[in-house]
């Protein structure tokens, strides 16, 4: 069973959380403590917070190499030069390569677009994948969400006699490639004041500084907003600072987008636009859009997108929501595999900090999924390996904490590439260094790691007590949204509560728990519903509470639940304790 540490997130100005409540008509001090505890320490700050508007976006030329690529690029539109569009095989990438492919469409330019196969290109801007995508003719080669470290390539389409600009956002080397701009905002030398966007992102902040340099409106790009929105949310960023902005005005394109791909993929998926929430991009969208280059092509996530007609829109997803059930499927029996395995190296020894698990025939498009599943199920920085033409490629995923990218940096010297970020990467290695690999890697996370680090932490925001509960509350807690890493939804806890009528488990296997609550202090109150969606370990702990009256704490997150056309809020349960007199709650 599964063991949480609580801790109540850090104030970095406790101070604040007075004086944001005496500025403010109506702030609960809890929700004035999750703005403290998000950085949101003034009344100016909270204003722009609770209106996140799309003129509060930086100046796109304040990106080093911003004024290079837009005077490029609009040449290219004035000229009517030939162009090739080069993205990535996921969500981020080709909803850039659909952006940037048709801002220049719209304007008469003869673009193509180019996105590389998984199985026989590999990762990002490869000299293999130019060579195929690469026609005579092309005069400028727009690389998106990849090819900050590809400086081979850079020269290869040098010598080819192409311009090359590159769009991503991923770590830079220690040498940038040779190129007409290397647009990043995570360049050392970037002076851009946020540097985590998406790699789709930073193609629409080029597509803006274009429409300047070619005298029009920067607005005109907004129109592409639900493109950002998918990537935004699909790439995990932080949903801060202007990604949350782009996130709230990208929701708003995406419910009422008129592209025909769009609109089939939801209804393929049974997430209707019109409703459209993170919650929907990241479970219902996001994983049809990934399923084509995992198990097939990715430029079919692409012609979606682009997609002029409803016909042609619903073949492309229904193929792709066919790829995702496959892909499911393949999940199912890869994770089943690599359970067997982690659980055979934790057992095999004390000192196992990190699972590298490895066999010749997983599926590469399918890896990256299993190894979260690995980390969430294990909670270990896990790297999971198949076999690609005898060479071992992998995806890696961390826990809270430990830092992949610099541990594998540690390996440097046993693999042939790697790259990535905190929480996730990729890598390649001989299969003869398997081994080597797995004991430098499991050192390296080894020197990281505290044992804190291995138990989870639940980051409670705020104290809540039930009895406050009320539609102002919840109407005001809305406006935190849209959620996502750094900005997820406020945890709660509450103290002192008592189980009103029997616990029962509910849903079709009968894993998710459910009861009622209420404040101790307050007997006369209507109880609260709680829903622990696979929570179905905690029910003893709640007849116990109930049969002894042993009051219990929860940490939940706040949601509406509509049933038979009523509304009302549940509580949604992360982990519950049972309380001790003699120990603090928490501690």
């Amino acid at each position: 069973m599964r063991k949480y540490r609580w801790v109540r997130r850090p104030l970095p100005d406790p101070s604040a959380v007075a004086t944001l409540m005496a500025a403010a008509r109506y702030l609960p001090e809890p929700l004035a403590r999750v703005l403290v505890a998000r950085g949101i320490t003034t009344v100016e700050a909270a204003r722009a917070f609770f209106r996140p508007e799309l003129d509060q976006l930086h100046d796109p030329f304040l990106m080093a190499d911003m004024e290079a690529a837009a005077r490029r690029l609009a040449r290219a539109i004035e000229d009517r030069e030939q162009v090739l569009v080069y993205g990535d095989y996921d969500v981020d990438g080709t909803t850039a390569t659909a952006l940037v492919t048709s801002f220049l469409k719209e304007r008469g330019v003869p673009v193509r677009y180019f996105v590389p196969d998984r199985f026989r290109h590999g990762y990002g801007l490869t000299q293999k994948a130019l060579e195929e995508a690469l026609e005579a003719g092309t005069r400028l080669l727009i690389a998106l969400d990849c090819g900050i470290t590809a400086a081979e390539e850079a020269a290869y389409a040098r010598a080819r006699g192409v311009d090359l600009i590159i769009c991503d956002h991923h770590t830079a080397g220690a040498t940038l490639p040779e190129a007409v701009a290397v647009l990043d905002p995570k360049r050392p030398d970037c002076p851009y004041p946020f540097p985590e966007l998406s790699g789709c992102a930073v193609a629409f902040k080029l597509v803006q500084a274009t429409l300047q340099v070619l005298g029009e409106s920067p607005e005109a790009a907004y129109r592409y907003l639900d493109l950002v929105a998918l990537s935004t949310a699909a790439d995990i960023v932080p949903l801060t600072g202007e990604n949350r902005i782009l996130m709230a005005e990208g929701l708003r394109h995406l419910r009422r987008s008129t592209r025909p791909g769009l609109q089939q993929l939801a209804a393929r998926a049974r997430w209707p636009l019109e409703t459209l929430t993170m919650h929907g991009i990241v479970f219902g969208l996001a994983p049809r859009i990934n399923a084509a280059g995992r198990l097939g092509d990715a430029n079919r996530a692409v012609a979606l997108l682009l997609a002029e007609d409803a016909a042609t829109a619903d073949k492309l997803a229904a193929e792709l929501d066919a790829a995702n059930r496959e892909r499911q499927q393949i999940d199912r029996r890869t994770l089943e595999e690599a359970i067997v395995q982690a659980e055979r190296q934790i057992t095999a020894r004390d000192d196992r900090h990190a699972l590298v698990l490895y066999h010749p025939d997983w599926h590469l498009g399918v890896i990256g999924i299993v190894a979260s599943r690995i980390v969430e199920r294990f909670y270990r920085p896990t790297i999971l390996l198949c076999a690609v033409d005898s060479i071992l490629k992998g995806s890696a995923r961390s826990i809270a904490g430990i830092n992949i990218y610099e541990a594998l940096r540690d390996c440097e010297d046993l693999l042939l590439q790697f790259g990535g970020h905190t929480y996730a990467a990729g890598l390649a290695l001989e299969e003869n260094r398997l081994e080597a690999f797995r004991e430098r890697f499991n050192e390296a996370v080894g020197a990281r790691m505290t044992p804190e680090l291995l138990v989870p932490r639940l980051e409670i925001d705020a104290l809540l007590d039930l009895h406050t509960l009320d539609e102002r509350f919840w109407r005001l807690l809305q406006r935190f949204g849209p959620h996502g890493p750094e900005n997820e939804e406020p945890l709660f806890m509450a103290r002192d509560l008592e189980v009103v009528g029997e616990p029962k488990l509910v849903g079709g296997e009968g894993k998710h728990l459910k009861f009622y609550v209420r404040q101790r202090a307050h007997p006369d109150d209507p109880p609260c519903e709680v829903i622990g969606f696979g929570k179905e370990r905690l029910l003893p702990a709640v007849q116990h509470s109930r049969r002894m009256g042993q009051p219990l704490a929860l940490a939940f997150t706040l949601q509406e639940n509509t049933w038979q056309g009523q509304t009302r809020l549940q509580l949604r349960l992360r982990d519950l304790k049972l309380q001790r007199v003699e120990t603090p709650v928490g501690q």
